[in-house]
């Protein structure tokens, strides 16, 4: 497995790792916590040491199910996870964002305890709260590493200005943002351009959209009311018809390198920096080893440029989230109050 160092003195990880939400969360099925600590250790003992899961989701199972997959190779592995969110810890209600500085502490003692371990690897505010200065999250996160319980700080979806006003406090290791070849805004609103400039990793999520840029759906699919895409715009009927253009595009690309679109998706966001550390996510091995095999894959200058070049004329159908998850996507934090 190639590897990548996330980030100007960040942590050096697989190329690939493992998003971890779908296997307790959000697409309407789930696996059970055996099935689920199976596929992350396969995902191990194919040379994946980055994995990626979130106090949200499930809530709370998913860390669990991490915590103990991982158990037997703490030592080896970079687990990332994240706060941000008021969770109801009966009712598991997600009653909102925050992260004030309490909520942080409380987020992260919960997190230790469900992982298993002493320390977070990488600790991500997993959207911005529109009610706290940036400068305080950054700076209860730099507490908290230098309390031994947390090693990097990052952040995810958030306002360019925001990132620098948190990297000016504590120094953020990686930005998660969702990046693919049917959402390229990082591009071109600033994030990445910042990213580069002051050393910062970039870990884009959904980079095969959300499975679309698999080709696994056709204009027949229909997703399930429990699948959180069925609400997201960009999935209806209509949208998924003309967006099927990208994944025509993949296809024809994949049949001449005997490779499958999600390995030519996969290859061509590992081309667009060295700093890029995608987190696909899935739920089962024979995808697993798929997108694995997207870390050999060579793309020309040429094919890369082919690739590039044609998607930029396919214009995509339809928002990325819902309206009411869109809302909390690229927002600023407010000035100090």
């Amino acid at each position: 497995m190639q590897t990548r160092e996330l980030g100007r003195g960040g942590p050096v990880v697989s190329a690939l790792g493992l998003g971890c939400m779908g296997i307790s969360a959000s697409y309407g099925t789930r696996l059970s916590r055996p099935d689920g600590v199976a596929l992350i250790r396969a995902a191990v003992e194919r040379g994946v040491t980055f994995f990626d899961t979130a106090e949200v989701y499930g809530p709370f199972e998913n860390e669990i199910v991490v915590g103990e997959a991982l158990r037997p190779v703490r030592d080896q592995v970079v687990i990332a996870t994240k706060f941000g969110f008021d969770i109801d810890p009966a009712t598991h209600a997600n009653r909102g964002v925050t992260s004030r500085p309490v909520a942080i502490r409380r987020a992260v003692e919960g997190s230790l305890a469900r992982l298993g371990i002493e320390t977070i690897d990488l600790l991500y505010q997993h959207r911005v709260d529109p009610a706290v200065p940036i400068e305080d999250v950054a700076g209860t996160v730099r507490a908290l590493i230098n309390e031994g319980k947390v090693r990097h700080f990052g952040l995810s979806e958030p306002g360019v200005r925001t990132l620098r006003r948190a990297h000016a406090v504590q120094p953020v290791t990686a930005v998660q943002n969702e990046y693919s070849l049917w959402w390229r805004a990082p591009e071109s609103n600033g994030i990445l351009a910042a990213c580069d400039e002051l050393g910062i990793g970039f870990v884009p999520y959904s980079p095969l959209g959300r499975g679309f840029l698999t080709g696994a759906m056709t204009r027949e699919t229909r997703l399930a009311e429990t699948d959180f895409r069925h609400a997201i715009p960009r999935f209806s009927p209509a949208a998924m018809e003309k967006n099927l253009a990208f994944v025509d595009l993949l296809k024809a690309v994949a049949a001449a390198k005997n490779a499958t679109p999600a390995q030519i998706a996969l290859a061509w966001l590992l081309s667009r920096r060295p700093c890029i550390v995608p987190i696909p996510g899935t739920t089962r091995l024979q995808r697993l080893d798929e997108n694995l095999g997207a870390t050999g894959l060579t793309l020309t200058d040429a094919e890369l440029h082919e690739i590039t070049d044609a998607a930029g004329r396919i214009e995509a159908e339809g928002e990325r989230y819902a309206p009411a998850q869109m809302a909390m996507v690229g927002r600023e934090a407010p000035d100090s109050l």
